[in-house]
């Protein structure tokens, strides 16, 4: 099993397929719109969560998380089931093609860490055939294989359960302890809850221009481990401050003014 407060890098078949960029997948796909080409219908400025993964007959369940999102511009982003991905995406006719693909360095478990190898593996083989059917979209390899999606509505700030799925610092992201349970929901009355990893916590929270100021928290005050009790220090340092946020269809980014980062899903 892989240990979770270490970096580390996909295994040697992925990494034959996807070049790993240095920092944490943030290179961007290109400035040159038209490299898209034609697309095809339906597919692009959707958040498609992935169902699963056929391969030689055996289907593949995905874990929560899995998305493939795809730009008017080729860019292609998401999470293959640990780490998140930055690729190129051109069309031709029916068929999307996936290059230049950087992805983070997270370790999760080994269930996602083995659905992550045969997403990205089943991605980056060639010319994926995509067909559409109502909020459906099927990938499908030369060879059968396929990739099987659904369309999931954007998510708002507020009212939505933002699940914590990675902290970030100088350049590098983790992925949360096994038994943490961290998630904010900041509500339309200012105000921001959850949990931190161990301990609950609430706090006044004021959204106004890509921004939101936290104010002091107030948690509960028991004890747990110390890797959660380690991951709620981190989410601590997040109060008594402002943080940009980013919002991107169901994936909610806040970014610290020491540069310190909190990877956040909408709830399914």
């Amino acid at each position: 099993m892989y240990r979770q407060t270490h970096r580390i890098t996909l295994t040697a078949a992925v990494l034959a397929l996807l070049p790993l960029a240095a920092a944490c997948g943030t290179e961007k796909a290109g400035d040159d719109a038209g490299s898209a080409g034609n697309t095809v219908g339906g597919v692009t400025g959707v958040h498609w969560s992935v169902d699963g993964v056929t391969v030689d007959g055996t289907e593949h369940d995905a874990p929560t998380g899995a998305f493939v999102t795809i730009d008017d511009g080729g860019k292609a982003q998401g999470n293959f089931g640990c780490n998140h991905f930055n690729a190129k995406a051109s069309f031709d006719g029916d068929r999307i093609r996936l290059e230049d693909t950087s992805v983070t360095e997270m370790g999760c478990e080994e269930k996602p860490m083995k659905f992550e190898e045969t997403l990205a593996r089943t991605l980056a083989d060639g010319a994926l055939k995509a067909r559409t059917t109502k909020d459906r979209l099927t990938l499908t390899t030369d060879g059968g294989d396929t990739v099987r999606l659904s369309k999931v509505p954007d998510a708002p700030l507020l009212g939505t359960r933002w699940n914590v799925t990675a902290l970030g610092a100088e350049g590098v992201a983790q992925s949360l302890p096994e038994d943490a349970e961290a998630h904010l929901t900041f509500d339309e009355d200012g105000k921001v809850t959850g949990r931190l990893g161990c301990n609950k916590v609430n706090a006044t929270a004021t959204v106004r221009d890509g921004n939101i100021t936290l104010g002091t928290p107030s948690t509960t005050r028991m004890m747990c481990d110390a890797s959660l009790m380690k991951t709620e220090k981190r989410l601590l340092r997040l109060f008594d401050g402002t943080v940009e946020y980013r919002l991107d269809h169901r994936t909610l980014t806040l970014t610290s003014e020491n540069g310190e980062s909190v990877t956040a899903v909408a709830a399914e």
